[in-house]
């Protein structure tokens, strides 16, 4: 199994697609040695959110490493923000724009191989989860949860704000959700925040938020040195992460709460 999925009790399910950091053996040999490091991944994620178990809500998470293919990117390896740097769908590049692979990337069929392997297996289990929440409570919330280096000079200008709420410039959640998210981000004063800038929601947001169909998705890109080391050995920094956490709760809470209120349940 390619991921690992515990269903809850409530209308949330708490994506976290590149928190994986594994690279299968047999596709090790292609890459440059750095790349074994997966410097890029979401590291420690599934720490941080250990909270949403209690509130109820289901988590779904990878095994493998965003550098064997991306959760967060469509199928056809459409551009996720035209006219800026951007990883595919299988990323030939670190995030400052050194190549991963010692030599050739992979050829489409193995694009494909891969896409069929790993993605559609995460992608299936994300829209039965869905499917099954909304189901059972008329209504379901995706957070999709994601964190990045404060600087990265390839992928975006200056420092990126400790909280990045997006929701697909509005057409993925209903505007009370966002409004109760941002609400909730601008509680602590110590962290900065944006709501739809530079990370609006990659392909999970986009694809399955779908308000008129009563499944809302948020997507929340944060900083990492909001509670880990971003250099290496990227430790997780539990003084750091006791202090952000209360913050991301509330903001979960937020978003469940605007979503059970638009419903009457």
């Amino acid at each position: 199994m390619s991921f690992q999925l515990t269903r809850g009790n409530v209308p949330l399910l708490v994506s976290i697609p590149h928190m994986g950091t594994e690279i299968p053996k047999d596709l090790q040999g292609g890459y440059v040695p750095r790349a074994l490091a997966v410097e890029d991944a979401d590291w420690h994620l599934d720490r941080l959110y250990a909270f949403v178990r209690d509130l109820g809500a289901s988590v779904l998470q990878p095994q493998y490493a965003r550098y064997v293919i991306d959760l967060n990117r469509p199928p056809d390896n459409a551009p996720m923000y035209p006219g800026a740097s951007n990883t595919e769908l299988c990323p030939t590049r670190f995030f400052d724009g050194e190549p991963l692979y010692a030599g050739a990337a992979p050829a489409q069929a193995q694009q494909d191989e891969r896409r069929a392997t790993y993605w559609q297996p995460y992608h299936d289990a994300l829209a039965a989860e869905l499917a099954r929440l909304k189901q059972e409570h008329g209504y379901a919330l995706l957070w999709d949860a994601h964190s990045i280096r404060s600087e990265i000079p390839w992928l975006f200008e200056g420092v990126l704000p400790d909280l990045n709420i997006g929701t697909n410039a509005g057409a993925s959640a209903a505007p009370a959700i966002t409004e109760a998210v941002a609400a909730a981000a601008a509680q602590d004063p110590r962290y900065t925040r944006a709501v739809n800038g530079r990370f609006k929601g990659g392909y999970i947001t986009r694809h399955y938020g779908r308000p008129q169909e009563h499944v809302h998705a948020v997507q929340l890109e944060m900083t990492q040195k909001s509670y880990m080391r971003e250099a290496p050995p990227y430790d997780y920094r539990e003084e750091r992460a006791r202090e952000v956490q209360p913050v991301l709760r509330s903001m979960v809470e937020a978003a469940l709460q605007a979503t059970r209120a638009l419903y009457g349940r």
